[in-house]
């Protein structure tokens, strides 16, 4: 499905039903949005790893601007704040009241800045692995050096640079980190991720490269603004959204909650996956 808005035309897919039987009446489930990571990749990711979810809320995915089978846009336009008022554009689209705001890693980003932006427009925001400023990035560097073995750190050298050129390049990339990524990383199934998955070059580079976006956002301001109950889950393995970050914005969102999984790296959904669905589903119907 696709909704045009703000210049450009966005994917979003729907997983569960909204309103359900319960009893002699009909209840409506809380709604969530799932901002993908990246940036680069697409919301195929999601899927079916957080199809659970889908049992006890809706589900909206969509792909950011010129990302998966979003339209291409302006590349100008890739960038975060776009990104966040995509969002939000797309909330108002479907006619949605508050939601439950799921980010991940790069989706982190977005999701902690539509919620300090439009802290009516959330309910609950689960923030996974990110982080609130660019200093992640030279601290991934350093980690990468301590920890990375020589292909590891060569391969990065393409994001870092923002050289990029095409989505096998990309593939390649995630091919080699995925040990970094990932503790119980399967070459396998992420093999078969990889090749779901639509990548493409010019968000990340933009993001990544020498003058990216990312490299000089600052959220920390902000931060004091969100109202929404908020849940943060980090993994202690992590090498590019390391907890350090996690617990930094535990301290600047008022009265969140922050749980670091001990046997995690980025991707908590390959390294606990059971637990972290527990935790998010438990903060969402328990937390008001």
């Amino acid at each position: 499905m696709f909704a045009t808005l703000r210049g450009t035309r966005l994917y979003f897919d729907i997983d569960g039903a909204g309103l359900v039987p319960d009893g002699g009446a009909m209840r409506q489930r809380p709604v969530a949005m799932l901002v993908h990571g990246g940036p680069g990749g697409d919301h195929t990711g999601f899927k079916p790893s957080m199809s659970p979810l889908a049992e006890r809320m809706q589900l909206v995915y969509f792909d950011h601007r010129g990302h998966g089978r979003s339209d291409p846009a302006d590349p100008a336009t890739y960038t975060l704040d776009e990104n966040v008022e995509d969002m939000e554009a797309l909330r108002r689209h479907l006619g949605l009241g508050p939601i439950v705001s799921i980010g991940t890693s790069y989706g982190g980003m977005v999701a902690m800045a539509h919620a300090a932006r439009y802290p009516d427009a959330v309910s609950h925001l689960l923030l996974i692995v990110t982080a609130a400023h660019g200093g992640f990035i030279p601290r991934a560097q350093q980690i990468l050096q301590e920890r990375g073995t020589a292909m590891q750190r060569r391969v990065c050298e393409m994001l870092w640079d923002g050289g990029f050129r095409t989505a096998d390049e990309m593939r390649r990339y995630y091919d080699v980190m995925g040990p970094l990524y990932a503790r119980r990383h399967d070459p396998v199934a992420a093999e078969v991720g990889r090749h779901r998955a639509t990548y493409a070059p010019e968000p990340l580079n933009r993001a990544f490269g020498p003058a990216g976006f990312l490299r000089f956002f600052d959220l920390r301001g902000e931060l004091g603004r969100i109202t929404a109950p908020t849940l943060i889950l980090a993994g202690r393995h992590d090498w590019i959204c390391p907890p350090e970050f996690s617990e930094e914005i535990h301290r600047l969102i008022p009265g969140s909650d922050l749980r670091v999984f001990e046997e995690s790296s980025h991707s908590i959904r390959v390294d606990e996956p059971q637990a972290m669905l527990d935790a998010m589903v438990g903060f969402v119907v328990y937390r008001r």
